[in-house]
């Protein structure tokens, strides 16, 4: 089993379900963690899954507002699993860096992990 990473991820993106976050936005911080079975010695990037493409796919989905971080995590691995038939779990986690909610200090976020 191989994994691949794409950790601190930074987005500027328009999800949340009060408006306010539709009209300002705000930063989100996505982590991604896909295992696949491999029994090869690496040698060659069409071997292994290409990091750019998972990347691509984050970037992508970022872009499209979405009310629900729960969802956006759920479809996004949908996608990523689309990459390769040998990938056996992925990990997603997206967290809102400023969430607008008074006094709070830190982050608030969503994990989702699949296993296929």
């Amino acid at each position: 089993m191989l994994s691949i990473h794409l950790h601190h991820l930074r987005f500027f993106s328009y999800h949340g379900l009060f408006e306010e976050e539709k009209i300002l936005g705000n930063e989100f911080e996505v982590n991604v963690d896909v295992c696949f079975h491999t029994t090869e010695k690496i040698t060659a990037l069409n071997q292994t899954l290409n990091y750019a493409s998972v990347y691509e796919i984050v970037q992508q989905r970022m872009r499209v507002p979405t009310p629900l971080l729960e969802t956006l995590a759920q479809e996004m691995t949908d996608t990523i699993r689309t990459l390769d038939d040998r990938i056996v779990s992925i990990r997603l986690q997206i967290n809102k860096l400023y969430p607008p909610l008074k006094q709070l200090e830190g982050q608030l976020g969503v994990s989702w992990f699949q296993e296929y």
